[in-house]
């Protein structure tokens, strides 16, 4: 019922305006004129002449004729069924989400929502955002620590892909290290194989490469001619300390040579990001600089009702008369 109001509409819809004009006959309904009339002194007698005089049939005929009145202007405005559909195509951008999730990503040193959080709390809240962004873009997902795990491949279902990506947590791969290396090298095996105009690595890490069988600069050069883009992302501040439970000899890395050549080698860019506003500006520029092309292509289809009042009102008004000429109302 809700998609039938939601498809119903008028052409013509100033037509509807006649229906307000019929308020006028329902008051004149059984107003008489100036009847001629006898005079009698005593109408006793005439209580037994003939039968009760019958307003049923009047009543019945002037309620059709209202009634094809009625449907005569719906006809005018021509009542319409309009189904418009849209499709819309991807735009064309392939992109990979790679998130570290070493448990160096678990030091707190950013805010979120006025709260100290953690810095994977803060690259996926951000990340969430960056794909809601880009509805029309496939966007695979792939996590990495002391290996890769590619968590969602490329999709344009992002309802889901955001559910994985709220599942991304320290210790989600057993192998412990940074291998951004194998992670370069892991999106680019995804992007591959997808004929699209743009191929685009985004890279969140807060350390350097020191596990996986392959460098990153090695793995940047592989990207590099496959035509796909890497936009490394350095995350952390330098106060950011891992604790003694988690590693031996606690110390911040930040490989920023490194990471600035992988930007430079596949034609990306390279971000130092040290709190949240500087991380959403960094995906806000990403976002950017890989602008989405959006083809929509519109279909109306238009189903005429004007037919079915314009009938109505031929069986309205045909009645109406045929009561009048059968049996005439009886005057009061």
């Amino acid at each position: 019922m809700q998609d039938f109001l939601q498809q119903f509409t008028f052409a013509q819809p100033w037509w509807l305006l006649g229906l307000p004009l019929l308020t006028p006959l329902l008051f004149l309904r059984g107003k008489q004129g100036t009847p001629t009339s006898i005079t009698y002194s005593s109408l006793s007698i005439l209580l037994s002449l003939g039968k009760k005089p019958s307003r049923l049939p009047g009543a019945i005929a002037f309620s059709l004729m209202i009634l094809a009145l009625v449907c005569a202007f719906i006809a005018m405005a021509r009542p319409q069924l309009r189904d418009e559909q849209s499709q819309h195509k991807a735009s064309g951008v392939d992109i990979i989400l790679a998130i570290d999730i070493s448990y160096s990503m678990q030091i707190v040193d950013f805010i979120l929502n006025n709260r100290r959080a953690q810095r994977i709390t803060v690259a996926k809240d951000t990340a969430q955002s960056f794909i809601g962004q880009r509805p029309h873009d496939r966007i695979g997902l792939v996590a990495f620590a002391g290996r890769p795990y590619v968590t969602s491949p490329i999709t344009l279902e992002h309802d889901w892909l955001i559910e994985k990506l709220r599942e991304l947590r320290p210790g989600l791969v057993r192998e412990q290290g940074t291998a951004i290396g194998s992670a370069i090298a892991a999106s680019a095996s995804r992007l591959h194989e997808r004929e699209s105009k743009s191929k685009v690595v985004v890279l969140v890490t807060d350390g350097s490469n020191n596990s996986g069988r392959i460098a990153p600069l090695e793995a940047a050069k592989q990207a590099a001619v496959l035509g796909i883009k890497v936009y490394a992302i350095a995350i952390g501040t330098e106060q950011g300390r891992l604790t003694n439970q988690i590693q031996r000899h606690p110390q911040q890395e930040f490989d920023t040579k490194t990471l600035q050549e992988i930007a430079r080698l596949t034609g990306g860019e390279y971000y130092r990001v040290r709190d949240t506003d500087m991380l959403r500006d960094t995906f806000n520029s990403i976002d950017q600089l890989e602008k989405t092309e959006i083809k929509q292509h519109s279909t109306i289809t238009t189903q005429e009702l004007f037919p079915w009042f314009g009938a109505a009102t031929m069986i309205l008004a045909m009645s109406s008369l045929c009561i009048h000429s059968i049996k005439p109302p009886t005057a009061p």
